[in-house]
């Protein structure tokens, strides 16, 4: 069987998607016996491609490489991406715009359409995970489809797929993590003698922060990623109202110096433990598993009953590591359908 994706956004993670899949075309053939054809790419501002035949995604990666749009590309069409969704022969729809943690929008209205045309969906998009997760993975059901999500939660260190399949039997009690890598960025930083201002601009300099910075320094990305990790591996029912949320615009040279001469660190620390979910600069000791967790790194500590407390790190944004969430969640779902 020949698979048809279609790619909604055509940002860093949209163009790191396809190139792991042109890249890899060979590989994902002769080891996972997939083969695939990309029918569509829909770009709110770089403009969309829709070819049920297939596009030639190398000449699309050139093209928007160089010309920052696809909007010359002999494939090009002017329809919106919903109408993408509905007219592509596209079996998986991979959703990554940009979050809106209010709305949802436009990813959930991207992922309730393509859902109700049975096409199974991977997204990237914390929004509608957090806002909507109960509602789409019922939806996902009631079409005998699947819904993945792994790159909304560390990019593309596996968290979500360990805690629920390498950690399955043991009961997990309580999640920490370091969920947000522009905070933990800039914390280094200060660490190292840099101004708080000084290292929120580097941290914009180098992709990390936006322009607008506040989701990341006001704590709001840490805590939509908190409540997917408490919905989807603890069963809780928390929206983002619900978690207690401090950013680091408060932390001055002082206070991380303070630590510093006390043997630790100040971190921005994400906590899920029984009802209540908690993001907050916190002071840990160099004997803390968080402690040499710096840059954009992120952690994941899970507290278990088996196994006590285990803890995995990895890169926690970028194009690439979130495109392989994505590659990996369609692999699952390719997986699954086969063994219906």
């Amino acid at each position: 069987m020949k698979w048809k994706i279609a790619i909604i956004g055509f940002g860093n993670v949209g163009q790191g998607t396809l190139e792991i899949l042109n890249n890899k075309k060979d590989i994902f053939h002769s080891r996972y016996n997939f083969d695939f054809d990309v029918v569509a790419i829909a770009g709110h501002s770089k403009g969309s491609v829709l070819n049920n035949d297939g596009i030639n995604i190398e000449e699309t990666l050139n093209l928007v490489r160089k010309m920052g749009t696809i909007i010359e590309h002999k494939d090009h069409v002017d329809f919106d991406s919903i109408e993408i969704i509905r007219n592509s022969d596209a079996n998986i729809v991979v959703e990554c715009t940009p979050t809106d943690i209010k709305t949802g929008e436009p990813g959930i209205s991207h992922i309730r359409t393509a859902l109700k045309l049975n096409k199974h969906v991977v997204t990237t998009n914390k929004g509608p995970i957090a806002l909507y997760f109960d509602e789409l993975m019922q939806l996902a059901k009631n079409n005998n489809v699947e819904l993945k999500f792994e790159g909304t939660v560390l990019s593309g260190t596996p968290a979500i797929n360990f805690a629920i399949n390498g950690l399955a039997g043991c009961n997990i009690t309580e999640i920490e993590g370091i969920l947000n890598g522009t905070t933990n960025f800039i914390l280094t930083k200060m660490e190292q003698g840099m101004k708080y201002i000084e290292a929120l601009q580097e941290a914009q300099r180098l992709g990390y922060a936006e322009a607008d910075p506040r989701a990341d320094v006001e704590g709001w990305d840490a805590a939509v990623k908190a409540v997917i990790l408490a919905k989807v591996i603890m069963g809780l029912d928390i929206s983002i109202d619900d978690v207690k949320t401090t950013g680091i615009t408060n932390i001055s040279e002082d206070d991380i110096q303070d630590a510093m001469k006390k043997n630790g660190h100040i971190k921005l620390i994400a906590s899920v433990k029984g009802p209540e979910a908690i993001i907050a600069p916190r002071y840990i000791s160099n004997s803390h598993p968080f402690a040499n967790i710096m840059y954009d790194t992120n952690a994941i500590t899970f507290h278990t009953d088996h196994l006590g407390s285990v803890t995995i790190m990895g890169p926690g944004a970028g194009a690439i590591g979130t495109g392989q969430a994505v590659i990996r969640d369609i692999l699952s779902i390719i997986n699954e359908t086969r063994k219906r």
